[in-house]
């Protein structure tokens, strides 16, 4: 992608857009307009296709770019790293080295201005508007994709970012061969608005409705719905304390279906280095632990102080 591309403005709805910006609109958009056709080309065949679709891409999103390559999490051979990476490319969430960028980048800003999805500039901004807004992701060309070096430097990830919204697109005309319309408006348009407002509702529910059990100083929240519906990442407060576990439903009641499937790897030696939170973390990011030791530190202040 050249210079042009991010340096090229124009101005309009108070603001400066660039050709990503408006190449985001489009997409997001059209497969919008698309899923309104679901309710007239509805059959069997095209429904199971995009449940299918739904849990391959989604889960290939959640292990590949956020669990795997925005964490490193575990280790899996190359050829299969590459497979997950490549689905993940067919959900419309941006080539691989842009969405651990700007996740990373979330992570190191959480829930300030720098943040690229921050909840402080309002809930739909932090849902759906910073998708337009290259600028709050990346601030300038020279700035984008430096916390990735990592990624960059494999030669795979580099033909993603600069292909990978012709994989999306190819994969709709797939989709039309094999089923005709309704599997184009199922298996592409409904399944890929359906996961992206799952994946969105992360960035905003997330940080403003759900239970808080960990001291992670910032607004993420546990969220059950988001839970189900991004298989697993909406436990999201479990996944702001610890960071680099490849398992977010840390209760046997949180489900969370992206572990699942790392956790079946490891247990056919696939998945390696899998990395969990110890006890003692958990400990020491407990609420209620450190509500504990506050209430210790009182005591022992007021006994100081002789009053009592």
């Amino acid at each position: 992608m050249g210079d042009w591309v991010t340096q090229w403005r124009v101005e309009f709805l108070g603001r400066e857009w660039n050709v990503v910006d408006i190449g985001s609109v489009v997409v997001v958009l059209g497969l919008h307009c698309l899923t309104l056709l679901a309710p007239f080309h509805f059959n069997w065949p095209a429904f199971w296709a995009a449940v299918a679709l739904y849990f391959v891409t989604g889960v290939s999103v959640n292990l590949s770019y956020h669990r795997q390559l925005s964490h490193r999490s575990f280790k899996l051979p190359k050829w299969l790293e590459y497979l997950f990476a490549y689905c993940a490319v067919l959900s419309f969430q941006r080539s691989p080295l842009e969405w651990v960028s700007i996740h990373r980048s979330h992570h190191q800003f959480t829930d300030t201005l720098k943040d690229p999805h921050s909840p402080v500039r309002g809930f739909w901004y932090s849902h759906i508007g910073w998708i337009f807004d290259y600028r709050s992701r990346f601030g300038s060309y020279e700035a984008r994709l430096k916390n990735v070096g990592d990624l960059k430097r494999e030669p795979f990830y580099i033909f993603l970012h600069y292909t990978y919204p012709l994989h999306a697109i190819g994969f709709g005309v797939v989709l039309y061969a094999v089923g005709g319309l309704p599997f184009l408006v199922w298996g592409l348009g409904v399944r890929s608005v359906v996961f992206l407002h799952a994946t969105f509702g992360i960035n905003s529910i997330c940080h403003t409705w759900g239970q808080v059990v960990w001291d992670t100083g910032d607004l993420s929240r546990n969220n059950w719905l988001i839970g189900l519906m991004a298989h697993g990442e909406g436990w999201h407060n479990n996944h702001h304390a610890f960071e680099q576990s490849a398992r977010h439903g840390l209760e046997w009641w949180q489900v969370d279906v992206t572990w699942y499937v790392i956790r079946f790897l490891e247990a056919i030696g696939l998945a390696t280095d899998v990395k969990l939170p110890t006890e003692t973390q958990k400990k020491r990011k407990s609420l209620s632990n450190n509500y504990k030791i506050s209430e210790e530190k009182l005591e022992t202040k007021v006994i100081n102080n002789g009053k009592l």
